[in-house]
This record gives structure tokens, sequence and C-alpha cells, in this order.
């Protein structure tokens, strides 16, 4: 028996279980469990035969109707109709499918022991965080997949509710069976958890994302560091210079913002090997781009009135992050992520995987130009050239090209 016949199709018991497994996916099934709300019956979509087909294909019906049969009476529930027909009477027709419980819809898809663990959660949730029912509620699966971590979750809201804003490092709290790791592993839903289970006064909301976790509840964030390089001796930091490789220092964002620095120029650098073979060039410093924002840049004053330039990778994230920095620094400007250094390098192109097709609003009308053709592939699939790829003696020309002193940003 075939249920299809050209676009149409009889329900099976595949898509009556089908339909049930949607169900449960979307949460369905188990949200009345959390609220308490009666959740069940729940009528299924049963698509059946026409009058028409009856008479024309009897025998499939017959057997469309036997194949509905199969599904275990107590775990899906037929409604019937007589129908009428000229030449071939009276039959019955299943006209409705039922689903009457929580219990029945998870033993026709196989999901039986998910409904047993999930009133486990309910009842735990019930007794130290009832506030957090409607969290179940509104995402079962996924806690069923979080039930093996859900006591420590628990856990941290507890602990949380006790001190507030603690003040200290994620490491120092102590909760059985959690440590930095696993509140690193879990961040996006503990914050779902404590924005709905803490006072606002708990919680800092204008600090947004998995990185800013530590700062929204109110734990000591890791300070961010900025790893520099002096490249000019006059401009040194420290009471002693190193001439052959410049000073490579690192330190807080907030003491290096304090540092009287008497370079007139900065390259901020995005790859390592390249931060660490710039050669010794008057005037500048170069600065480490991983690893911080550029937020952190911004509040560092003498960094403000310095000629500043962007190494970047040429592909779209590349210069969707020299338009971030102009948002910090709109005199920006960016080194060796033109056109014409793209296509010098050509054999050395690799794919960019994933790229951004974001609308960027502070690129130059040439650097905007070439955004768009590699976003729209028009040089090619995914074109990207790494920046540690192009020959070191272009880059040697590039930096030997920069205005010398005597711009009106300079300092003696």
């Amino acid at each position: 028996m075939t249920a299809h016949r050209g676009r149409g199709h009889w329900t099976t018991p595949k898509d009556i279980r089908e339909q049930v497994r949607r169900l449960w996916q979307r949460g369905s099934v188990l949200s009345g469990l959390a609220t308490g709300e009666p959740g069940f019956p729940k009528r299924l979509v049963l698509k059946r035969p026409t009058s028409g087909e009856m008479g024309r294909r009897f025998g499939d019906v017959q057997a469309w109707i036997a194949s509905l049969k199969t599904l275990p009476p107590k775990h899906v529930r037929l409604e019937w109709r007589k129908v009428s027909h000229r030449s071939l009477g009276v039959n019955d027709v299943p006209s409705e499918a039922w689903v009457d419980s929580v219990e029945g819809a998870a033993s026709l898809i196989g999901q039986r022991s998910g409904v047993r663990h999930f009133r486990e959660l309910v009842e735990l949730t019930r007794r130290r965080q009832p506030a957090l029912l409607g969290w179940l509620a509104r995402k079962p699966v996924r806690a069923l997949k979080l039930r093996g971590d859900w006591e420590g979750l628990l856990g941290v809201v507890d602990w949380l509710q006790q001190r507030g804003r603690p003040g200290v490092y994620v490491r120092e709290m102590d909760v059985p069976g959690v440590d930095t790791k696993f509140v690193e592993r879990h961040r996006g839903v503990l914050a779902e958890l404590l924005d709905r289970s803490l006072p606002e006064s708990a919680v800092d909301r204008s600090k947004r994302g998995a990185a800013q976790f530590a700062a929204r509840y109110g734990f000591r964030a890791k300070p961010v560091r900025v790893r520099a390089r002096i490249l000019d001796s006059r401009c040194a930091l420290l009471p002693w210079a190193d001439g052959e490789d410049g000073q490579d220092i690192t330190l807080r964002a907030e003491t290096f913002a304090r540092l009287e620095c008497p370079a007139w120029r900065a390259i901020v650098v995005e790859n390592e090997i390249n931060f660490l073979s710039l050669p010794l060039l008057e005037g500048t410093v170069a600065i480490f781009g991983s690893g911080y924002g550029f937020d952190e840049l911004g509040k560092i004053p003498w960094l403000k009135a310095c000629r500043l330039h962007y190494w970047g990778d040429i592909d779209t994230h590349g210069l969707a992050i020299l338009d971030a920095l102009r948002g910090v620094f709109p005199h920006a400007e960016s080194l060796l992520m033109d056109r014409e250094t793209l296509l010098a390098f050509r054999p050395l192109w690799v794919r960019e995987r994933s790229q951004t097709m974001a609308e960027l609003t502070r690129l130059t009308p040439d650097e905007w130009q070439l955004y768009d053709d590699l976003r729209r592939d028009r040089l090619g699939l995914g074109v990207r050239l790494e920046q540690e790829r192009i020959a070191f003696g272009r880059v040697r020309a590039a930096l030997a090209s920069l205005p010398g002193l005597g711009l009106p940003q300079s300092k003696s």
C-alpha cells in the first residue's frame, strides 16, 4: 500500500511518531510537568482519504487503516467516523488521532527515561530554586542534556544568592562539583538561570556576552593585559633599553594607560611573529592586538595622540577589525591591507571559510570596495591573505615609507 497519490499524503504511523518527536523537541511534551498545567491530550494531524479516493483505491484505504491500528492504543487514541459510500456502503474510517498523556507520547518515541529524568529535575528544582521552574518549562530538552550538571548549576545559583556580587575570582567559589572550567563551559545557561533568580542589584545588565560573565555577576575578571614593543630606545619605558630587539613588555591595561610614553606612532599587529619581527623604528611602539579589546586601548590617553596604524590579515574579518578599531580611534590607518598587496601575493592566498557580511561604515572608499569584492567572492572563493605570508622585504619597504618626524603628532 502506498499512502501517496500525486501531491496527496495519508498520515502513516511513521508520520504520527514524527509529529510527536517534533513536539518533544519543541518542549511541548514535557513543559507541563514543570508548570503543573495540563498539556494533554494533544490532537495530531491526521490526513485521510477523500470519499473519491475511497472509491478508487479501497484496497489501499483498507491497508492504511490496518497500518494505523498497529499503533499502540494506550499511546495513540484514534477516533472513528462512519463514512457512507454509494458503492462501498458504510465503513468506519479514522477521523482524528490523539495522544492523551506525557507517558503515552514519550513511549511512542522511546523517551520514557527522558520523562523520568525530567521529573527528577523538576522535583530537585522545586526544592532548591522554584523560580527556575519557568526556565525548565521553556527549555526542557536542553535541561535534559544538562542533567548531569544540573545540581552544580543550582549550586552556583545558591552560592551567588547568598553573597550578592562576591568580588572574588570564579576560582574562589566553593561549590561541590564546580570548578572554573565548569563555569566557563556553562556560562550561557548560567547567565539565563542567574538572570531569573538573582535580585536586580546583583546583576549588571550593561555587561553582556560570555566575555563579560564575570563583570555581570560581580566576580573579579581576569585582568586585561597589553603587550607592547618599544621600537625606539629614546621612547624606552624602562630604565634600560634593548637596542637590538626593542623593549617587549606586558602590563595590566590600567597600568599601561598610566604610563607616559614619548612615542608618537603606534602599530597594532594581530600576528605575534610579525609583532616580534618588526624592526626598530623611530618614535614607534608596536602593540600586539591579540587578547584584549580595542576599548581597553581607547583608555590610553597618550595612544590617542599617536599616529595609529593597524596591520591585520587581508580578508573580510581583517577589514571588519579595522572598522571596529576606527570606532575607538577614528584616525587609525591600515598598513599592508590594500588591493595592491593582496594581488602581489596571489599564489599565497588561502581560503577564509567563514566570511562576515556585515555592513561596515568606517572604511575608506578603497578599503570598502576591497571588502565588498572579498565578501561577494569577486576575486575568488573566500580569498584571504594572511599577514605572515607577505614577504618581509615588502614589510620593510612599507615601514620605511611611513611618515617620519615633523608630523603634528610628533614628540621631541
